[in-house]
């Protein structure tokens, strides 16, 4: 089974930024799209945070997209996003996505069906 293997998270004060990055544990796997999405403190359902496909399709939250953004190094499917002037809003687990299937993925960037491979998630906390 395929992995996900998301860094980047941990505390940091509100006003501050953050880096997250995924990597896939095997080089062979090749997404189409790759995305974030977060969960926070008792919430039911993963929030789409932002989306690229591997024709360079951005798709980014309206809530986030000032101060969210995605990026990718295509040649090594790592995926990145940059996370500014955060607040105690973004406390969450944020996780990685990925879908290998069609690159009709690009239409549905913040749609967790789209997915087929998930990462376990890494922790942010914001404190004032």
């Amino acid at each position: 089974q395929v992995q996900l293997m998301e860094s980047g998270g941990g505390s940091v004060q509100s006003g501050g930024s953050l880096r997250l990055s995924c990597a896939p544990s095997v080089s062979t796997l090749t997404p189409r799209c790759m995305a974030w999405f977060r969960q926070t403190p008792g919430g039911r359902v993963r929030e789409g945070v932002a989306g690229i496909s591997s024709d360079g399709t951005i798709k980014t939250s309206p809530s986030m997209q000032d101060r969210f953004t995605i990026s990718r190094d295509t040649a090594n499917n790592i995926v990145y996003l940059e996370m500014n002037n955060l607040d105690l809003r973004d406390t969450a687990i944020y996780y990685c996505a990925a879908a290998t299937g069609s690159t009709a993925c690009r239409w549905s960037l913040l749609v967790t069906s789209t997915y087929n491979h998930w990462g376990r998630g890494t922790q942010v906390t914001v404190s004032s």
